[in-house]
C-alpha cells in the first residue's frame, strides 16, 4: 500500500500576517523564513496526525484487492473518491463504475467498499484509488487546535533558528504542540 499525494494544498491553513503577528513582529525581512517554516509546520502536523489540512489530492496504490473488500484510506478527511483504475496483467488500465463501490467517509480511517473486484491484477500497484482529502479551501475551514499547533510549532522553529544547524532541525516540539494535536491523531489497538 503506497500513499503519495499528486496535487498539493493551493494554501497554508495560517497566514503569513497571522505567524507575525503571533510571533509580534513588524518587519519583513524574514518573511521568507517564515514561509518555509509554515509550510514544515503544516507538514509535521499532517503527518503526526495522518490528516490533510487543506484540500489536496492523494493516489492510494494496492497490489492486491483486501481481503473483506474493504479498503481503508488513511488520509483524513476524506472529500470524494475521484478515480478507481484497475490494471490488468498486461499493464491495460481500465476505470471502475462508481456505482460499484461506496464510502464511508464517518469511519476513521475512511473506508472505501467495493461490490466487484476485477481479476486478474498485475503483480504490483495494480490497483490506483485517486481521491481528495481537506477541511477546506482555506484555513477559516481547519480546526482552530491544528492552526493553533502550527502557530506554536513556527514560534519554536523560529526561536530556535540560529541555534542549530539547517541539518540538525528540527531541532524539538514544544509540549504544548503534542497537547493541541493529540484529539486529532489517529488511535492504533
Amino acid at each position: 500500500m503506497t500513499l503519495i499525494r499528486t496535487v498539493a494544498p493551493a494554501a497554508e491553513p495560517v497566514t503569513l500576517a497571522e505567524v507575525k503577528a503571533h510571533l509580534r513582529l513588524t518587519h519583513a525581512s524574514e518573511d521568507e523564513l517564515l514561509a518555509g517554516l509554515i509550510r514544515a509546520a503544516r507538514e509535521d502536523v499532517e503527518r503526526a496526525t495522518g490528516m490533510a489540512l487543506i484540500n489536496q489530492s492523494w493516489r492510494l496504490a494496492l497490489d492486491a484487492w483486501p481481503s473483506q473488500g474493504c479498503v481503508p484510506i488513511a488520509r483524513h478527511p476524506v472529500r470524494e473518491i475521484l478515480a478507481v483504475t484497475v490494471y490488468g496483467s498486461e499493464g491495460e488500465a481500465s476505470l471502475i463504475d462508481p456505482a460499484g463501490y461506496q464510502l464511508d467517509t464517518l469511519s476513521r480511517p475512511a473506508r472505501l467498499h467495493f461490490e466487484t473486484r476485477p481479476e486478474p491484477l498485475r503483480v504490483l500497484n495494480g490497483i490506483e484509488i485517486d481521491f481528495s482529502a481537506g477541511f477546506g479551501e482555506a484555513g477559516t475551514d481547519v480546526p482552530d487546535l491544528l492552526k493553533r499547533a502550527i502557530l506554536v510549532l513556527v514560534a519554536h522553529w523560529y526561536e530556535f533558528r540560529a541555534t542549530y544547524g539547517a541539518a540538525d532541525q528540527p531541532v524539538s516540539y514544544p509540549p504544548a504542540y503534542d497537547r493541541l494535536i493529540a484529539h486529532h491523531r489517529l488511535r492504533r489497538l
